[in-house]
């Protein structure tokens, strides 16, 4: 607001006990701002604040402003385009958006798609379109733009102008499998980088993770920057969201980190257009004030953007702040119904409220009061809004934006509780519509639905195409042009694992050793980020902190207790390691970040993010679900993994369900290795295939704590390895034979059981089990595995029945196959009561082979 109109927005009086002196106080510090301006009143304020503080005082400054535009008209910037061919394009982007649903939906009704919420956002979109959204090209790296998911066809809309997207494209929305089938291309209800991978670059379909993704991505930009790998420096991250979206707890959870570290390369805007699916977001509240006090207090830059230029006029002429009074009065819920309700309505109900009001409304005429704008809606307002926010240095910045949810879908929307689901529109509304945007259609072709995109030569058209050029071109748009890194041969880093002579070692142990030694390769070692969430020394990683660092933007200001320590806690701007605290969601949102570096920024980074895999799948499956989208490249590591493994930790610390779920995602390689050396080849094959072969999978693989004996690996077994199951060794002699099959810590049972069998004359062949789910996968290699084999076969792991039970399906015809897991909830004992109590200890590995022998 402008210095010298401070006064109009002071408490009213009511109440005051000494008017004088309050009056004295006021014009004190009006001198103070005209004479030493706003610099020196700001001082003069923080300082009273902290006597303020004082616990006898116990005050603190309200977080809520008032109800109107961060920045001042005095203090907008002038407006760089043509306003009135950025109004039309955006008038088109609404009507090709809506014909694009709603023509979807006349032709097949159950396809569904939103009409309302790009409805509301579309200058918000358009703005950043034409004068901030920078498109990554050979001379700049470009900013990062999310976008509401809700809002995809307005998107789509502008790809269609821009000569990206066909109108055969457009009459396919939400019709991927048909278009495919007649030669065409499908669009995807929402960003999916998997179903368009050279179109959409972030997934934000699932509510919250386009949020705490933003963040991330930001925070990895200046981790990129501060490690010397690239240099992200004047490059955004947008995000545009919605308001309802804010309650979900991803959009909230890494706020603090955002302002923690000052990443002045992000900038939220939430659309508040009030409304969700069921109902207003806050109908007894007001969530632009709400959101007001969380980012604030989380330290966040916070821009208003509430009211259009029409309001202008009427703010200047409001001496008595009659205007401010009643918007400090007026819940949401109220707010939507004058949203939805005609000038005439809102004359008598708002302007009516009283005499300052009504006189501010002499004059209009009530379709002037209709057309009055939220500031979402103004072309002007936005890009003000959206130039402070780029400008600001220091913090995170989010740009409350007030707007109308169904904007200018007049009866059959605007405002209405409906409208989100709103998806087919009668002749008389699509009329309605295309007159209130004087769209050039005739009354035949706005009923028809016809796309419209004018002439290439058009003023229109050439405006449009110039602005994208000046900022470096078309997005969204996906890239995956990336230089391959080299990986390193395993025998110079990885001989202790593939010959380990029968050394003792749990594959945990065995991963951080050989985690430290690619650290060291000179080509690869640089791209490697290593992710924890406050976990570290629990996986003996300690070590780590001196030799890479842990990455800390202001770099380390204090001395560490343990500074003469080997194992020391080291901090720096240069640190490779992320150390996410104890935040599921953020480590895996930082590790998204890493994973799909190659794309994002061109450049191929390597993400190692362990974790107990209790707190993995089951706790941010959703996440890792849209890492998969965006087609990660990266290891997840669940440590400490399995129902038994992790005795004494219980019930909600022990996993026996990861692998389950990790075999749903396509694009995910599980696996399950009991040994160092077959860690080894699982490791060095997965950095081959995703950054040498550049192949768009991820891997997870499940590590243990328990330490027994590990013997050297056969190379022989390297492609048994990899592709899911390898022959062990056979035990005993003898005419009855059984097959044994296990798994990660279960597979030394399953030696065991073998061991005990061939002490009683029973042989048995044991296979050990890398991938249940490589396995299933590949059906003819399984086929080919067990049909060597012979007698009945028993399989055993450390997780549920339904993980070995994947390849029942694979198993030869006429032999009996068992499953042996651990079904139910875990317990807190010790690993050989916790084995016995499930089952999958050597004795009943042993007891079910005889059991299918029938001796």
């Amino acid at each position: 607001m402008a210095d010298d109109s401070i006064h109009r927005y002071l408490t009213d009086p009511a109440g005051d006990a000494d008017p004088v002196e309050t009056a004295e106080w006021r014009d004190a510090f009006l001198s103070l701002v005209a004479t030493q301006g706003p610099v020196r009143a700001r001082f003069i304020l923080d300082q009273l604040a902290v006597l303020a503080r004082d616990p006898k005082v116990a005050w603190s400054p309200e977080l809520v402003t008032p109800y109107v535009n961060s920045v001042p008209v005095d203090r907008q910037p002038v407006f760089p385009g043509d306003l009135a061919i950025e109004e039309r394009l955006a008038s088109l982007m609404r009507w090709n958006a809506l014909a694009m649903v709603v023509r979807a939906n006349a032709a097949h009704g159950e396809l569904g798609g939103h009409i309302a919420s790009y409805a509301s956002a579309a200058d918000l979109f358009e703005v950043g379109y034409n004068h901030f959204f920078r498109a990554r090209n050979s001379e700049q790296g470009g900013d990062l733009v999310f976008f509401q998911p809700h809002s995809a066809p307005g998107v789509y809309a502008r790809a269609f102008l821009e000569g990206r997207l066909t109108q055969e494209d457009l009459a396919h929305f939400r019709q991927e499998i048909t278009a495919a089938a007649q030669g065409g291309r499908g669009l995807s209800s929402y960003p999916h980088p998997w179903l368009m991978p050279d179109f959409w670059q972030f997934p934000t379909g699932s509510m919250g993770i386009g949020p705490i993704s933003s963040i991330y991505h930001a925070r990895f930009m200046r981790y990129l920057t501060h490690r010397g790998v690239l240099d992200c420096e004047g490059r955004k991250v947008w995000g545009v969201f919605g308001d309802g979206e804010m309650d979900e707890p991803e959009s909230m959870s890494a706020l603090t980190l955002a302002s923690r570290e000052k990443l002045d390369n992000l900038v939220w805007v939430v659309n508040c257009n009030l409304q969700r699916l069921d109902g207003p977001v806050r109908g007894n509240g007001r969530i632009v004030d709400e959101l007001e006090k969380l980012f604030r207090g989380a330290g966040w830059n916070v821009v208003k953007l509430l009211w259009g230029s029409d309001w202008d006029g009427l703010f200047a002429r409001d001496s008595s702040n009659a205007l401010v009074n009643a918007f400090a009065h007026t819940v949401d819920g109220q707010m939507q119904t004058f949203a939805a309700k005609d000038g005439r309505f809102n004359r008598e109900h708002f302007f009516g409220q009283n005499e300052e009001l009504a006189r501010l409304a002499q004059g209009m005429t009530d379709e002037q009061i209709d057309r009055l704008k939220r500031g979402g809606h103004d072309l002007v307002k936005v890009h003000a809004a959206y130039d402070a926010a780029a400008k600001h240095r220091g913090q995170p910045t989010v740009i409350l934006a007030h707007t109308k949810k169904g904007y200018g879908m007049g009866t059959a929307g605007q405002g209405r509780m409906t409208t989100h689901s709103q998806k087919k529109l009668d002749d008389a509304a699509l009329l309605e519509f295309r007159n209130r945007f004087n769209l050039p259609l005739s009354d035949a072709q706005a009923t028809s639905l016809d796309f419209y995109k004018p002439a290439e030569d058009s003023p229109e058209m050439r405006y449009l195409h110039a602005r994208r050029a000046a900022l470096g071109g078309y997005l969204p748009r996906r890239e995956t042009a990336c230089a391959p890194v080299p990986v390193p041969d395993s025998a110079s880093y990885a001989q202790f694992a593939l010959q380990a002579s029968g050394k003792e070692m749990s594959t945990t142990m065995a991963f951080v050793r050989l985690l430290g030694a690619l650290l060291k390769d000179p080509q690869l070692g640089p791209r490697i980020v290593p992710i924890v969430a406050d976990e570290a020394r629990t996986f003996g990683m300690a070590n780590l902190f001196k030799q890479v660092g842990i990455y800390a933007s202001t770099g380390q200001s204090y001395e560490p207790e343990d500074i003469g320590s080997v194992l020391s806690y080291r901090e720096a701007k240069d640190g490779q390691i992320l150390e996410e605290g104890i935040s599921e969601a953020g480590a895996i949102a930082s590790w998204t970040a890493a994973a799909t570096s190659y794309s994002v920024h061109g450049v191929a980074m390597l993400p190692f993010y362990i974790y107990y895999s209790m707190f993995g799948f089951q706790r941010v499956g959703d996440a890792i679900w849209a890492a998969a989208d965006q087609r990660a490249r990266g290891f997840l590591l669940g440590a400490t993994s399995g129902r038994t493994t992790l005795g004494g930790e219980g019930l909600q610390h022990q996993d026996g369900t990861s692998h389950l779920v990790a075999a749903t995602i396509p694009n995910c390689k599980a696996y399950d290795p009991a040994f160092a050396g077959e860690l080894a080849v699982i490791l060095d094959q997965g950095m081959r295939e995703m950054l040498v072969e550049q192949r768009d999978v991820f891997y997870y693989v499940t590590l243990m704590n328990e330490n027994y004996a590990n013997p050297d690996l056969d190379e022989a077994a390297r492609e048994g390895v990899v592709r899911g199951g390898y022959r062990f060794g056979r035990y005993g002699e003898g005419a009855a034979r059984v097959t044994l099959l296990g798994s990660g810590a279960i597979l030394t049972e399953v030696v065991k059981a073998a061991q005990q069998l061939a002490a009683e004359g029973i042989a048995s062949e044991v296979l050990s089990i890398t991938s249940w789910s490589e396995l299933a996968r590949d059906g003819q290699y399984a086929a080919q595995l067990l049909a060597g084999t012979r007698g009945p076969l028993v399989a055993a792991t450390d997780y549920v029945r339904m993980v070995p039970e994947a390849i029942r399906r694979h198993v030869p015809a006429g032999r009996a196959y068992t499953t042996l897991g651990t079904d139910g909830f875990g317990r807190s004992d010790t690993r050989a009561a916790l084995r016995a109590f499930f089952g999958v200890d050597a004795a009943t590995i042993a007891a079910t082979a005889r059991s299918a022998l029938g001796v």
